[in-house]
């Protein structure tokens, strides 16, 4: 699972000219979800929104980095982008990395709801999943930051010939241990 993660002043989402979801002060977030992801990878990516400190500390504003959104009472805006999962090594972007829609929705209303557990069910708000969207934002500094649940470890549908098989040796020489084994 992998989120983009924006201090932002305010944002909001609106489908088809309407408004349907904003936030003053927080993060702005844009979730994707992999094909292999899983509750533990929710869980993984909902600590580090909650836990990442992109605020100044709340007593003395020059100290940047010193708070979370938690620790400022900041409201959050999670949108669901597939896109974020693309395999851009071509020209075309590539799709197969992302979750298919069904089983993707699922794993992102969970993640939705373990959110809202881990901190203020209303402080978080969504975009519509599937939807066009206009998101609008302000965003503070900027700061944006990529968090993957795993370290560039998602799954090769044999679409990607860069990815190590298990045992394999990379350029250093090192054996490979977290690569996925090759279905043989």
């Amino acid at each position: 699972m992998r989120a983009v993660i924006q201090r932002v002043a305010s944002a909001s989402v609106a489908v088809d000219g309407e408004t349907i979801s904003k936030i003053s002060k927080g993060l702005m977030v844009l979730v994707g979800i992999g094909s292999d992801d899983t509750t533990s990878d929710a869980s993984i990516i909902v600590k580090k929104i909650l836990g990442i400190r992109v605020f100044s500390d709340v007593d003395e504003p020059r100290k940047m980095w010193k708070t979370n959104v938690k620790d400022v009472d900041g409201e959050i805006l999670c949108v669901s982008q597939f896109t974020l999962l693309a395999d851009t090594t071509k020209d075309k972007p590539d799709f197969h990395r992302a979750m298919a829609t069904e089983p993707a929705k699922e794993l992102y209303s969970t993640f939705l709801r373990m959110l809202g557990e881990a901190y203020k069910p209303d402080k978080i708000q969504d975009g519509k999943f599937g939807a066009m969207m206009n998101v609008s934002l302000t965003n503070e500094g900027p700061i944006t930051l990529t968090v993957d649940s795993r370290k560039f470890e998602y799954v090769n549908n044999g679409n990607d010939s860069n990815t190590p098989k298990a045992g394999t040796k990379n350029k250093k020489g090192s054996v490979s241990p977290t690569a996925k084994p090759s279905p043989e």
